[in-house]
């Protein structure tokens, strides 16, 4: 009994066995839209730290950085051509679904991580976009309206999917551009860095930055949002003003 007692204690005392940490940072936690924004880039940065217990692996050591951006609903409508006049068909509307996705992998995706994993941790667009939890599920028939919704942000520039993204500096050490297209939203960005080796999965980390605007642009948002009434009468009066002139410069006699 007392031996049994002294074993447990021992393996208590011993800890949990080492594994790799994953360490990630950004080369700056805040983008700014000015008046001349043309779109930016940030740069993930990732260390894999291991200490002596770690045991070895037969493969190399695979990352994937996922970028999400500030959640929003979007609809998309299916639409259909009734003689010359195209009207509004089925739609579907998809909640909580990110304005901006960017996967960056070292190695193609499906090399990395199983189909089980990739819906589990929602690794890569497909896995993200096939989620059951952004929109009503009604099986095969909503299956087209994802593949709408997936091609119509990447066409956007706002879905990303780059299987040679990340690039490794060292066996340890990796960097990943992220780049941010001029329509990116202003919002809150989360990164999730996801560590695999041999198909299994080591470490997790998370960071964030965030994109915001600033100087006129920003007090023109405060004013449109505290201000909708007299932001909507001053934008029809700038636009009946331009008409007006319009019609003076260029009018015939």
């Amino acid at each position: 009994m007392r031996f049994g007692l002294a074993l447990l204690l021992c393996l208590l005392a011993a800890g949990p066995a080492g594994a790799e940490t994953l360490v990630a940072s950004l080369s700056t936690s805040q983008v700014r839209i000015t008046s001349n924004y043309t779109g930016s880039q940030i740069v993930v940065f990732g260390a894999i730290e291991r200490d002596a217990q770690t045991v070895a692996r037969a493969g190399p050591y695979q990352v994937v950085v996922t970028v999400r951006g500030p959640r929003q609903a979007v609809t998309v409508r299916e639409k259909s051509r009734t003689g010359p006049v195209w009207i509004n068909g089925p739609q579907q509307k998809f909640v909580q679904i990110p304005a901006y996705l960017g996967v960056f992998a070292s190695a193609p995706i499906a090399d990395i991580a199983t189909p089980g994993q990739r819906g589990r941790l929602r690794i890569g667009l497909q896995a993200s976009v096939n989620a059951p939890d952004i929109t009503m599920d009604r099986g095969t028939e909503d299956d087209r309206f994802r593949e709408a919704l997936a091609r119509l942000k990447i066409k956007e520039l706002l879905f990303i999917e780059d299987e040679r993204g990340t690039t490794f500096l060292t066996p340890s050490l990796f960097r990943t551009p992220v780049p941010l297209p001029v329509t990116a939203p202003p919002g809150d960005y989360e990164v999730d860095v996801t560590l695999f080796a041999d198909g299994v999965l080591l470490a997790r980390a998370g960071t964030s930055f965030e994109v915001i605007k600033t100087g006129f642009e920003q007090r023109l948002a405060e004013f449109s949002t505290e201000w909708a009434a007299l932001y909507g009468l001053g934008t029809a009066a700038v636009a009946l003003l331009f008409g007006w002139l319009a019609t003076v410069i260029f009018r015939r006699d």
